[in-house]
């Protein structure tokens, strides 16, 4: 099987996170050209990959490379893209996958026409102990889930001067910038959304424009919730990257950090069927330990390369990664206003065509 050549366009940081993962993806990929605005930077990475191309204008890679990764501001997402896909390139984008939803439309319908791969890299989807958790709720192994919730309590602050700093060529705040996995994660577990809200502040973060701090909450169309905490402003942890599933039978915790999977149960009496309060603590069981740590990106990766050679539609592909924006766009907008926002529509499985599901709103409006 001949291995599939790889560009890697810009070198930061988010690119170096994936670079750990390389070795691990090289039966499928090798890295041939690597590309930043800062050569040395570009040279680099060439060097940790084994790559003999690197330049500093994208342009450049293009007659090396099969497919290409873009780890880049996020303003820039849509003109890289569209110059690979319209050089007949497979893409995958960091998240989020562009700023605007006409930029998303327009590389939607350029890798459709083009019969090209198109895919977001929102490698939380991938994770085994993620995988095992979206089977876990499919089959009710626990029950029905009535609430899910995610916490991600970071420290972020960019050196000033930072392209992320401005709202504009980020697209939002910490919620477009990050948030965005967690209603990529609650879409695809939890169906079809409703309603629902979002609040944000950078009380706490001042060196970010929008919002460092972000409440967000939805209701589904079968009555269950989800909620999203986020901030960039943590200056202490405890529940770090921690995710929770409430359901009819039990509870299930993830912590991504340990890459453990814990089942909660039998917090009330089996046989009495008592009334149980928080001072009778429920029994924890692990029943997953993930076999690797970090990011673990590899897994993307390895479905990327799966799409481009047997033509399969990407998990976290365009049509998907939209919805999850429109949410985001929706929610901010309805921010904005004081409502609630209408979500309907706008799950992953549904008709991302339909003009209903369309928003006018993006990050260029804050």
């Amino acid at each position: 099987m001949e291995k599939l050549r790889l560009g890697v366009v810009g070198c930061g940081g988010i690119a170096s996170t994936h670079a750990k993962g390389f070795s691990e993806i090289s039966d499928d990929f090798v890295v041939t050209a690597t590309c930043d605005i800062h050569l040395d930077r570009a040279k680099a990475a060439a060097e940790a990959a084994g790559a003999k191309v690197a330049v500093t204008d994208y342009r450049d890679m293009t007659d090396h490379v099969d497919c290409i990764l873009a780890s880049l501001p996020h303003d820039l997402h849509y003109e890289v893209g569209m110059h690979f896909l319209n050089h007949g390139k497979h893409v995958m984008l960091e998240k989020p996958m562009c700023n605007t939803e006409a930029q998303a439309l327009d590389l939607i319908a350029t890798a459709e026409r083009n019969g090209l791969i198109l895919m977001t890299a929102y490698h939380n989807r991938y994770r085994p102990a993620m995988q095992l958790i979206k089977r876990l709720i499919d089959e009710k192994k626990y029950g029905d889930v009535f609430q899910m919730s995610f916490w991600t309590e970071q420290y972020t602050k960019y050196a000033q001067g930072h392209w992320a700093l401005d709202s504009k060529r980020l697209g939002g705040g910490q919620f477009f910038s990050h948030g965005c996995h967690y209603i990529d994660l609650l879409l695809w577990l939890m169906g079809k959304p409703v309603s629902g809200f979002h609040l944000g502040t950078n009380f706490g973060t001042p060196w970010m424009e929008q919002e460092g701090t972000s409440n967000a909450s939805i209701q589904f169309e079968n009555g269950a919730l989800g909620y999203h905490f986020g901030t960039w402003g943590a200056r202490g942890t405890r529940l770090g990257w921690s995710m929770h599933v409430h359901c009819t039978e039990g509870m299930l915790e993830y912590r991504r950090g340990e890459g453990k999977l814990f089942l909660h149960h039998r917090i009330v009496g089996e046989t009495r069927g008592e009334t149980a309060n928080q001072s009778r603590p429920s029994q924890l069981e692990l029943i997953y330990e993930e076999p690797g740590s970090g990011k673990m990106t590899q897994f993307q990766f390895l479905h990327f390369a799966d799409c481009i050679r047997n033509g399969k539609a990407p998990l976290t592909g365009g049509p998907s990664s939209l919805q999850g924006l429109r949410v985001i766009w929706r929610l901010y907008e309805a921010e904005k206003k004081h409502t609630m926002a209408d979500l309907r529509g706008l799950g992953v499985e549904e008709d991302w065509r339909d003009p209903r599901a369309t928003t006018t709103f993006s990050g260029l409006d804050l």
